[in-house]
C-alpha cells in the first residue's frame, strides 16, 4: 500500500515538474511576443488540451481571439493587440497600412486601431479591427519587426496611399528616407512590381516618387516637411532644406530651410527646443548672427503650419515682391 502511494506521489511530482517546465518555456517565449501566443505554439511546446483549459479557467491565460491567448497579468499594449490579430488571421496575415506604419514609426501610423492584411477574415466583426483581404501576399513584402509580422516599409508606404491623405504619405516617405529604411530606387522597384491597374495606393506613391527632385536634401523632421508642403500648396517655390549659412567663409548657422537668392532663412520654432531662459539666449544669439551675416530670419510656428501655413507664406510672398 505504501509502495502504491509512493508511486502515485512520484508520478504527481514528475507531472508537476513537467508542467513547470512547460510554463517556463512558454513564459520565455511570450516575453518576447508582448505576452501573446497562439494554439500552434502551445501544441509545439507540448501543452495538452486539459492543461490549456485549466490555465484559461484559472486566469493564468486570457483568451484574446479563438486560438490566441495572452499571459495573465501581462500589460495590454497596441503592439500586442496587432500581433494577436495577425495570429488570429492565420500564418499569412500581417500588420499593414496604418498599423504597419505605427510599427515602423513613420507618419500615418495609428495605435488605436488594428489594421491587418491577409486571406479572408472568417471571424465576427470586432470594433477597432480593419481587415484588408488579399489572395496573394508576396513573401518579398513581408518582414518581422519587434516580433510582429508586418508589411515591409516599401509595401507599407504603398498601402498608406489607399487610407490616408497623399501629404501624409509624402511625409512618411521622407521619414523613411531620412532614417535610411529604404531608398528611392527600392521604392520605385516596388511600385513597378506591384503597380498593376487597380491596386490601391500605388498611384499616390508613384506620383510622390516621380515629382520628387532627386537632388533635394532631406528634411530633418516631419514638421519641416510640413513646411515644404505648405509652401508648395501656396504656389511658392520650395526653399532649400537644411541650408548652411556662411559669412566670408565663416560658419554662421544651419537653418531648417532657406531661399539663398533672397538671403531668407526659415526657422521652425519647436516648443521642445525653444523654451526656457537658456534656449532664449541661445536662439537670440543665433538669430543675431544670422542677421549680422545679411540674412533675414523668418519664424515658422507649429500652429500656423497646422492651419495651412498662411502666415509664413504671406511673409515669403511679401519678401519676394519687395525683392522683385
Amino acid at each position: 500500500m505504501n509502495h502504491a502511494k509512493t508511486r502515485v506521489s512520484h508520478r504527481c511530482s514528475v507531472m508537476a515538474r513537467m508542467d513547470t517546465t512547460l510554463d517556463l518555456v512558454l513564459a520565455r517565449l511570450a516575453a518576447g511576443q508582448h505576452g501573446i501566443f497562439d494554439l500552434h505554439t502551445l501544441e509545439r511546446i507540448g501543452f495538452s488540451p486539459d492543461q490549456r483549459k485549466q490555465r484559461v479557467r484559472s486566469g493564468r491565460w486570457v483568451r484574446v481571439h479563438d486560438g490566441v491567448y495572452q499571459m495573465g497579468g501581462a500589460p495590454v499594449t497596441w503592439r500586442g493587440n496587432v500581433l494577436a490579430a495577425c495570429l488570429a488571421g492565420g500564418s499569412s496575415t500581417v500588420g499593414s497600412h496604418r498599423s504597419a506604419a505605427a510599427v515602423w514609426g513613420v507618419d500615418g501610423g495609428r495605435k488605436e486601431i488594428r489594421e491587418i492584411l491577409g486571406p479572408r477574415w472568417r471571424r465576427t466583426f470586432e470594433p477597432g479591427l480593419i481587415v484588408h483581404e488579399t489572395k496573394v501576399l508576396d513573401p518579398r513584402d513581408v518582414t518581422v519587426v519587434d516580433a510582429i509580422p508586418v508589411t515591409t516599409i516599401e509595401r507599407t508606404l504603398l498601402d498608406l496611399g489607399a487610407v490616408v491623405h497623399p501629404h501624409i504619405v509624402e511625409r512618411a516617405v521622407e521619414t523613411a528616407l531620412r532614417r535610411e529604411m529604404t531608398s528611392l530606387p527600392d521604392l520605385r522597384a516596388t511600385v513597378c512590381r506591384l503597380g498593376r491597374r487597380g491596386r490601391n495606393g500605388v498611384g499616390v506613391l508613384r506620383r510622390i516618387i516621380d515629382e520628387r527632385d532627386p537632388d533635394r536634401r532631406l528634411t530633418e523632421s516631419s514638421m519641416e516637411m510640413l513646411l515644404m508642403q505648405a509652401i508648395r500648396a501656396h504656389g511658392l517655390p520650395e526653399p532649400v532644406p537644411q541650408h548652411t549659412i556662411f559669412d566670408h567663409g565663416r560658419f554662421v548657422a544651419r537653418v531648417d530651410a532657406a531661399y539663398p537668392d533672397l538671403r531668407v532663412a526659415l526657422e521652425y520654432e519647436s516648443i521642445e527646443w525653444h523654451t526656457g531662459k537658456a534656449a532664449l539666449i541661445r536662439d537670440s544669439a543665433r538669430r543675431n548672427a544670422v542677421v549680422a551675416a545679411g540674412w533675414l530670419p523668418v519664424a515658422v510656428t507649429v500652429e500656423d503650419l497646422r492651419t495651412g501655413g498662411h502666415h509664413v507664406c504671406d511673409q515669403i510672398r511679401r519678401i519676394r515682391r519687395r525683392a522683385a
